[in-house]
């Protein structure tokens, strides 16, 4: 059935059908749909749609409004009785129910679904979604896919990146106008329209009826909730809440979208059928409600000013703002007969009453089609008013994505462009008042990227609905309601007005959005060729771009510091950038061919117009005002670039399009002016106005906007000096640069324009002007490629860089589809052709390095341009920096040794245009400039620099490299019409002038110079007298006179009457300096040319008289091949060489006149006058020789006093160095260790009360327990599959192990079996500087009052070593007394180890009691108490019973366990490598072991418990622990862990201990170690290898060396264990574990080793710090015997010839059966009831693998994919900071609020409870690591790095990143040695809050 039928049928406002009953709704939903369905589907359906009509009459309307109208709004919102949302709810199953027709919705969903002709993705998205731009695929630039389509297209070796959507956007796969047909996916490569079959007429038929009623029903709802803002304040909250009550019924309306092509055709019937719309929202018919709901829509668009010129007076009042008034008046002026007229003339005086002096209005041209574009809004259906609402609610998210979810849908895609082009001024008007306009901005950008991006789309829509018309007068209206009166220039009679820059609209960039859909519409051809056709817009446009002109004004500050300093510059910039230039470069990328000439005539005609218009509204005649600048001239910046344009693409002639000299000369002077105030500013002429004028002159150079601003600058200016009179131009830079006084042969002189202190630098400032504008050749014949390497070369040659800072350095032309795209094609080429790669290298412990690009030497030898480095660069010290490197390139490759000068590069040619640039090199007026600063320079005058000398250099070379006459002319050219008035030069070629002598000068000098007094004497005497008549007339010059004599003549050829306008006030402004009476007149003799000057510079540079030979003379070939390398770099005296060789070669002459001034050899005697100036040089030289004198005495005296105080240190020093010596070879004496403290400086041993402490830093550490045992590390899991559990790590078994004992176990005794620490261990370093005690408290409380902010927390004890820095947070006490204890200690005694044994135990015995109350006791303690707090208390107690001595005394060696098994990890996880410690005198084992043995010898172990007895003794058979069932019982020996017991033993022993009673405790544990590998190996394997070994062991047992046998020992082992059940209880399921291998004697041994090894490794440690005795190093297969024997097991006559027997180490103190057999019965016993446990407490897992951070995948987007969108398991969100512990791969949200426990955010949690307060963290959005320490943090780095070597923090430029394995290593490395401390520098508190 035809949708206009149903229109029909559904339309007009139907009274209340009696039919159907009231209680009819209470019916069941879905039978009343399937019923309604079947009358529709009747051919005869009125009665069915009359039905429907009137049961959505009552569902979706209902009268609801009236019945609340009473309650105010709100209510009305809410809904009606049915309590606020019900009512809206029970509408919603309504319409879903009448849509399915009956059936059920999700079945009619897919039934949809099935017809979806999709052969677009469309999918919308919002900010921050993750989404990919593949350049390669893309057409337009704004080309977007989401990742699924990303991913499942293929774009290998594709130029794409990730990036994080600002303003939200939609995919475009599928859309051949947006990008290439090559990168769809393979969901929409297949056009699939034809295989889909016809929907179903019934299928959407309800949806037909049903769609419009619920539409309309939403529009009513918005017009409901819309209240006019009063008072201008937004009731944003009352926005906020009718969107909230709305969001269910437009998340209905997105679900439908989301349904598939079919269900979008029928909305767009619906949203865009005008007779739907009439019929429902006319508001005519007795309905009250819909009249309601019709007049608040009426009022909505005239409150919006909005309205039909009509109804405009009567509304009138209503507006809400002057500006939005002015701007309707505006568009209908003239437009609506007398009415508007009326209109806008009260709207002029309203305007002047705003305070805006006589403004000139811009009046629309006459080519806008429709004048009423800012005003008349007409809706016409019900997409228009939709968007009419969603603009008026500041575009809510949830409407913008339903709008842009039916963009698929063709019909509806240019049925929404042409709405929302209508809306385009409303928007505007919206976003102005907007006070959300950021995000507005956003959403308005969101949508129209879509539509403006499609050039078919956006060509349609500028051809019928006048789309540029609109856009240009939106930016107008726009821009003019902030518009201020110029005071460029003529303050008070200027005409001309600008935007001010204060404004929130230029402050906050609101015109954004518009300006970036102008530029999007501009990339298309067919849309630009349209505006560069179109004279109308042309005009308009650049009335636009003029209020641009001139804005933010800076005015120099000449008394006071400015107070306030605006930062307004940065809008000024901006907004130049975006609204002027980018449209620029836009339309600039259309002019490419010769068929686009009359663009380029049309932009440049009416630019010019527009100029001109300029010079006359700021009343500008030719002297710019003094003291103030401006950085914005956007139309002489388009009139440059269509110019360069012209010439270089399009083959236009230039002078067919510039104008008369007169405009050439007005259009110079304000370019002229910024570069002259560069060099001000550069000068600090310009610091009471503050750092924000020096920020300006970096912008204007900055490389984002070098293109835009300086460049054209400089280019116009090339073109005017190439068209205007040469010593106009210069003179004109000299007076511009107000060096003009400078310029004189005399000594002194007054400048009345500048400072002298600013002299020299504004002079260099000139010169280096000069040099630019000579020899750059960016838009005078550079090929773009061209162009592209030198400014690569430049950035290069200031510093290394990175690829991304080298896309971001080099000036790319800002319109992406100019073709020079970064990381395009050229790109590559070139950088690969100027730079070698230099990959990141890694010290450990040094600096993250990057991927860096450096320029290859052939790139200094031959491209080093400084010109361009100096144009280029925004920080003055990066010249100095390239001139640097220059220099080390040319000492390294041995080039030239000394300090070079800047090279002097060859130009690439002009273009045939501009040849009359070089005019500038060869006038008169630059000659006498360059002549009188050699002469300078040459007399030494003041304020001149190498660097000025260097650029007149430059200049010669330059006017010699392009000089344009033969020679043969030049000879001839001397006498011609130029030489009437200027006789300083017979022409004007620099190459015949160089020979010209110049005898005398007249020089205006102030009286008290020098020049005058001589002169005086000098007229007495005849003779110099006659010489100056014979030479004629000396020469005077002022440049200034020279130039007005060249402006006057330009002026009268132009104009007769402009002259008597112009004279008087120029010449008064020049008279002032001339006629000051302190001036007068002198000559001087000068008798010099430009080459006499050269080689006397020569001279002088070089130091020697006659220094310079002509080479020729030597070498005729040198004048045939003038190309010399030795040349090409150098110093001055280089440069001067390679002139003279130059000028020689181009005319025989110079040539000859250079061999004449070298044989007049000049006489080493001073002149017989000495000038004054000469004197000063002399006086100089003189001053100079004595000081070098004063100072080398100087120096010797102090040389001499330092040997001698040296000398008497010695003195003191050395008999304190011979005397120990002496007495040492008499008797053995102990000699204290002597430490330094570093904060006093003194020297001494440590005492009982001035303790010396080692600077330590104590920490938490759970790096043990991440040991596991398998090699494979764990790799970090990537899929919800993997999942990494922690069950094997080293700290879950020791943790299980334990829980385990205490279960069957005396409490006591199970804490003395283990150790802990494995988690949360306390590591010591320390790096090795020692200090007082006292000296370090005195040193914190200067560091607690030092208010500077720390890195660190004072009070948490935390500080820095004052030595070397390095972070610390305790001092550790150093014990009195030996310095590594003394050999007296050491001598092996011949003691037995009967005796031994006795000994120790006694001295166990012995009560240790607490030293006296010294200060070193006191710091013993307190350092205790650091160690005790550095861990938390879960990781000290472990005693059932809380506070037990046991858990101390566990903790207390368990510290001293940590630290030794640290080492080992340190070292790699065995002793091969032997040597010293790995931190060498950097251990503190020594002193921590006398602390914790201070401690431990307070808690004595009763001696029946001591497990020292057991070892050593045989104990009678007891029984008593059988007949005390209850009390548990002692953990059995072989339970024990044995290096637990060796630490025991030893810290319970007096210090220092003796030498061989550590070996007698090592010897003793090692044979329990040694049994527990017995009895392990003989639990491991199976029934019938026992009862083989048992057999074969006791054939043995007799043997003499039974008791050293392992078979023998293990069959006891075996046949002792089988008396109890220990091996009974093996059930089928066991075998099953253990291992199947067959046991040879080899394996067996090689068990028994590594079961040892772990023992034998710590124990060697041990004795290496108590014995300071080396390590040997050894090969792995050999470790055990080695370090056997260096423990002393193994006896020394052992020989190693048959293979090595690790029993053969075995020392048994009593028999060895009887022990065993005492050890095994207490096993036998305990498996008596717990087999099952007591064989698992047997099996030990001793061979640990080294700690590793978990294995990453290669690319980074894999992890990013995963975890970027994965919920956290705590709640369950997708967290905003997704991070993963590298440690344990735990997923965690990083500052997530929703994660926080007590006041601890996630990570910080994290970081304690898996790393004991250090975390490592992957940031998952931004590729880096943070590292939690305590609780500071820092930012680590980034482990993935990108193809160019660099890391990619936030994923800004979203390129693949791969992982960096040497990178990850450092990071592992330094978790591994806790040196994240000492190495990352930038640490800060995290506050709990990470």
């Amino acid at each position: 059935m035809a949708a206009a039928a149903a229109a029909a049928a559904v339309g007009g406002p139907q009274p209340p059908q009696p039919e159907l009953p009231a209680p009819g709704l209470a019916l069941d939903k879905a039978a009343t749909a399937a019923h309604l369905k079947a009358a529709l589907s009747r051919p005869d359906n009125r009665a069915g749609a009359e039905e429907l009509q009137a049961l959505l009459e009552r569902v979706l309307s209902a009268e609801r409004p009236l019945t609340a109208a009473a309650d105010g709004e709100e209510a009305a919102v809410a809904g009606g009785g049915g309590g606020p949302g019900a009512a809206e709810e029970e509408a919603l199953e309504w319409c879903k129910c009448l849509l399915a027709g009956g059936g059920g919705y999700d079945e009619f969903c897919a039934a949809v679904r099935a017809y979806d002709p999709a052969a677009l993705c469309g999918l919308v998205w919002t900010a921050n979604f993750v989404a990919y731009r593949c350049r390669t695929c893309g057409i337009s630039p704004c080309m977007s896919l989401c990742a699924e389509c990303f991913h499942q297209g293929d774009h290998t070796g594709h130029d794409f990146n990730m990036f994080r959507s600002q303003a939200g956007g939609a995919c475009d796969c599928g859309d051949s106008n947006v990008m290439r047909e090559s990168g769809f996916c393979k969901r929409h490569q297949i056009k699939s329209s034809s295989n889909i079959p016809c929907v179903p007429k019934d299928l959407l038929m309800m949806s037909e009826f049903v769609l419009p009623r619920f539409i309309f029903c939403l529009i009513q709802y918005l017009r409901e909730g819309y209240n006019e803002p009063a008072a201008d304040v937004p009731s944003e909250k009352d926005l906020n809440k009718v969107l909230q009550l709305l969001e269910p019924q437009i998340s209905f309306l997105e679900d439908l979208t989301k349904m598939g092509g079919a269900m979008r055709s029928v909305l767009t019937q619906v949203l865009t059928n005008q007779q739907n719309y009439k019929d429902l929202t006319s508001g005519l018919g007795e309905n009250a409600c819909a009249k309601k709901s019709h007049e608040k829509y009426l009022i909505a668009l005239k409150s919006s000013g909005l309205t039909y010129p009509e109804d405009k007076l009567v509304y009138g009042i209503q507006e809400p703002s002057a500006g939005t008034s002015t701007l309707a008046a505006q568009g209908f002026a003239g437009a609506t007969g007398t009415l508007g007229q009326l209109d806008s003339s009260d709207e002029e005086d309203q305007d002047g009453s705003q305070g805006l002096g006589k403004r000139k209005r811009v009046k629309l041209s006459s080519s806008t089609k429709d004048q009423s574009i800012m005003d008349v809004l007409k809706h016409k259906s019900f997409l228009e008013e939709l968007l009419f609402w969603t603009i008026k609610y500041e575009f809510p998210q949830k409407m913008v994505t339903f709008l842009l979810n039916m963009l698929p849908d063709q019909e509806y895609k240019v049925a929404f462009t042409k709405t929302f082009v209508q809306h385009y001024a409303f928007i505007m008007k919206t976003l102005k008042k907007s006070h959300e306009s950021d995000t507005m901005s956003n959403r308005i950008v969101h949508i129209s990227v879509q539509l403006f991006s499609n050039e078919e789309l956006a060509r349609q829509v500028t051809e019928e609905c006048q789309l540029l018309d609109i856009m240009v007068t939106v930016l107008l209206y726009m821009m003019e309601s902030c518009l201020i009166k110029s005071e460029l220039q003529d303050e008070e009679n200027s005409l001309h007005v600008v935007v001010n820059c204060g404004e929130a609209l230029l402050k906050n960039n609101t015109y954004w959005p518009l300006v970036s859909d102008f530029i999007n519409i501009l990339s298309h051809q067919s849309v630009a060729k349209r505006f560069l056709e179109d004279h109308g817009l042309l005009v308009t446009w650049m009335n636009f771009v003029s209020f641009f002109q001139g804005m933010n004004l800076n005015k120099r500050e000449l008394n006071e510091h400015v107070e306030f300093e605006s930062q307004t510059y940065y809008a000024a910039f901006a907004a130049e950038l975006e609204a002027c230039a980018q449209p620029m470069w836009g339309l600039l990328s259309h002019c490419k061919v010769r068929e686009t000439q009359e663009y380029t005539r049309n932009v440049v005609r009416y630019c010019l117009e527009a100029l001109q218009d300029w010079f006359d509204a700021i009343n500008f005649v030719d002297e710019p005002a003094p003291n103030q600048v401006t950085f914005h001239l956007p139309l002489h910046r388009y009139y440059a670039m269509f110019l360069s344009k012209a010439v270089k693409c399009q083959e236009l002639d230039l002078d067919s399009v510039l104008p008369d000299q007169e405009m050439l000369m007005k259009l110079m002077i304000h370019p002229l002016q910024i570069q002259a105030s560069l060099a001000e500013i550069h000068s600090n002429m310009w610091v009471r106005n503050g750092l924000q004028i020096k920020g300006q002159a970096m912008t204007y150079v900055q490389s984002h906007f070098c293109n835009s601003m300086i460049d054209p600058d400089i280019y116009l200016l090339q073109v005017c000096a190439s068209r205007l009179d040469p010593d106009y131009f210069i003179s004109s830079v000299f007076e511009r640069f107000k060096v003009v006084d400078l310029l004189t042969m005399a000594s002194q002189h007054q400048n009345t324009v500048l400072d002298a202190e600013h002299e020299r630098s504004m002079l260099e400032g000139a010169l280096t002007f000069l040099v630019i504008l000579l020899s750059l050749r960016l838009h005078l014949g550079m090929s773009d490629d061209e162009i592209l390497r030198a400014e690569m070369v430049a950035q290069l040659c200031m510093n290394d860089r990175t690829h991304s800072s080298l896309l971001d350095l080099i000036p790319e032309n800002p319109n992406p589809k100019s073709g020079i795209i970064p990381g395009s094609y050229s790109f590559e080429s070139v950088l690969s052709a100027v730079a070698d790669f230099k990959a990141p290298v890694f010290e450990p412990g040094g600096s993250m390095q990057q991927g860096m690009y450096t320029p290859k030497a052939e790139v200094w030898d031959q491209e080093f341009d400084p010109v361009m480095v100096i144009l280029r660069t925004v920080y003055r010290r990066d010249v100095q920096s390239a001139m640097d490197r220059y220099t080390a390139f040319l000492k390294q490759s041995g080039k030239f040794p000394g300090n070079p000068w800047p090279p002097y590069k060859k130009r690439t040619p002009l273009h045939p245009s501009y040849k009359g640039l070089m005019r500038l090199l060869h006038c008169k007026t630059l000659h006498i400039v360059l002549f009188t600063l050699l002469y300078k320079i040459l007399m030494d005058h003041q304020n001149l620099s190498e660097h000025v000398l260097c650029m007149v250099l430059y200049l010669i070379e330059l006017g010699l490299e392009n000089s344009a006459e033969e020679e043969s002319d030049e000879e001839a050219s001397v006498c011609g019409p130029e030489r009437c008035h200027d006789s300083w030069f017979p022409g004007s070629n620099l190459v015949s002038n160089m020979r010209h002598f110049i005898n005398y000068v007249r020089v205006r000098v102030p009286e008290t110079a020098p020049e005058v007094k001589r002169d005086s004497l000098a007229s007495t005497s005849s003779d110099s007298l006659s010489s100056l008549q014979n030479s004629g007339t000396a020469q005077v010059f002022s440049l200034v006179a020279e130039r007005r004599k060249k402006f006057q003549e330009i002026i009268n050829r132009s104009s007769s009457e402009a002259n008597q306008v112009v004279r008087p006030k120029t010449s008064s402004k020049w008279s002032a300096p001339g006629s000051a009476p302190q001036l007068t007149t002198a000559i001087l003799e000068i008798k010099e040319s430009i080459l006499s000057l050269l080689i006397k510079l020569h001279h002088k540079l070089s130091g020697k008289q006659n220094s310079y030979y002509p080479p020729w003379l030597d070498d005729i070939e040198i004048l045939i091949q003038p190309e010399i390398p030795k040349y090409n770099h150098g110093d001055g005296i280089t440069a001067i060489e390679r002139i003279l060789l130059k000028a020689a070669l181009q005319s025989r002459m110079n040539k000859r006149i250079i061999e004449e001034i070298c044989r007049k050899v000049t006489p080493p005697v001073p002149p017989k006058k000495i000038t004054a100036a000469e004197k000063k040089t002399l006086d100089k030289e003189e001053r100079r020789q004595k000081a070098r004198e004063r100072q080398q005495k100087l120096l010797a005296e102090f040389a001499s006093r330092q040997k001698s105080f040296m000398e008497t240190a010695m003195d003191v020093d050395s008999p304190e160095n011979d005397i120990p010596m002496e007495i040492t070879t008499a008797e053995p004496q102990v000699s204290e260790a002597v430490y330094d403290c570093v904060i006093c400086g003194q020297s001494g041993p440590s005492s009982e009360d001035r303790p010396t402490g080692l600077v330590v830093l104590l920490q938490a550490s759970s790096v043990l327990g991440q040991c596991r045992d398998n090699i494979e590390p764990k790799k970090l899991p990537i899929t919800e599959e993997e999942q990494i559990y922690p069950w094997d790590t080293c700290a879950a078994v020791h943790d299980v192990r334990l829980s385990l004992l205490q279960r069957y176990f005396k409490d006591s005794s199970c804490l003395l079996a283990v150790s802990i620490g494995w988690e949360g261990g306390v590591y010591v370093q320390t790096c090795g500087h020692t200090l007082h005690i006292d000296c370090h408290k005195s040193y914190m409380e200067s560091l607690r009052n030092d208010q500077v902010l720390q890195g660190f927390s004072v009070d948490k004890g935390e500080f820095t070593c004052p030595l070397c820095r390095q972070f610390a947070n305790s001092v550790l006490p150093c014990y009195p007394g030996s310095n590594v204890e003394s050999n007296l200690w050491q001598r092996p005694s011949n003691k037995s180890i009967q005796d031994l044994i006795k000994e120790v135990e006694e001295l166990q015995g012995r009560p240790g009691a607490f030293p006296s109350e010294t200060n070193l006791s006191k710091e013993m303690e307190s350092v205790m108490k650091d160690i005790k707090n550095t861990t938390q208390k879960k990781y000290r107690d472990y005693s059932k019973t809380p506070g037990s001595p046991d858990n101390d005394f566990l903790f207390m060696y368990s510290v001293a366990r940590t630290n030794l098994e640290l080492e080992l990890i340190h070292r790699g996880g065995n002793l091969c490598s032997g040597g010293a410690s790995t931190a060498g005198k950097r251990s503190c084992l020594n002193q921590l072991f006398h602390v914790l043995a201070l401690h431990m010898r307070l808690y004595s172990i009763d001696s029946e418990y001591n497990p020292w007895r057991k070892l050593t003794q045989l104990v009678e058979e007891v029984n008593s622990q059988q007949g005390n069932e209850e009390q548990q019982p002692e953990v059995p020996i072989l339970y024990h862990d044995v290096t637990s017991l060796l630490l025991i033993q030893i810290l319970m022993m007096p210090q220092p201990l003796r030498k061989d009673h550590f070996t007698c405790i090592v010897k003793v544990l090692f044979t329990l170690l040694y049994t527990q590998a017995l009895v392990a190996l003989s639990v491991k394997c199976n029934e019938e290898d026992r009862s083989a070994w048992k057999h074969t062991g006791a054939l043995k047992k007799n043997t003499c060396d039974a008791e050293k046998s392992y078979e023998v020992l293990l069959s006891f082992v075996i046949s002792e264990l089988s008396k109890g059940k220990l091996y009974h209880e093996e059930g089928t399921q066991e075998c099953a574990m253990v291992s199947p291998i067959a046991w040879s004697p080899e394996s067996m041994e090689k068990y028994l080793q590594d079961f040892c090894l772990p023992f034998l490794r710590i124990t060697s440690l041990l004795q290496h710090h108590l014995f300071g005795e080396d390590l040997p190093s050894c090969q792995e297969e050999e470790e055990f015997s080695i370090l056997s024997s260096c423990l002393g097991l193994l006896p020394t006559f052992y020989q190693t010839e048959h293979p090595f027997i690790s029993a053969s180490c075995l020392d048994w103190p009593v028999p060895a059966f009887d022990i065993i057999s005492q050890w095994c019965f207490e096993i036998n016993s305990f498996t008596e009831r717990h087999a099952e446990q007591g064989k698992a407490l047997l099996i030990q897992e001793s061979r640990w693998k080294l700690p590793h951070l978990l294995q990453l995948p290669e690319n980074y987007n894999t992890i990013f994919q995963y975890y970027h969108r994965k919920t956290c398991s705590v709640c369950t969100k997708v967290p905003k900071d997704p991070a993963v512990c590298l440690v344990c791969g735990t997923f965690v949200c990083l500052k997530g609020l929703c994660c926080k426990q007590q006041s601890y955010c996630e990570c910080v949690l994290h970081s304690q409870n898996c790393g004991a307060g250090t975390g490592i963290f992957l940031l998952i959005n931004a590729s880096v690591i943070i590292i939690i320490r305590g609780h500071r943090f820092c930012l680590w780095g980034s482990v993935y790095l990108d193809a160019h070597g660099e890391e990619d923090r936030d994923l800004r430029r979203g390129k693949p990143l791969y992982i960096c394995k040497e990178r990850y290593k450092v990071l592992e490395q330094q978790w591994i040695s806790h040196t994240f401390d000492h190495i990352n520098k930038r640490w800060g508190p995290h506050y709990n809050g990470l």
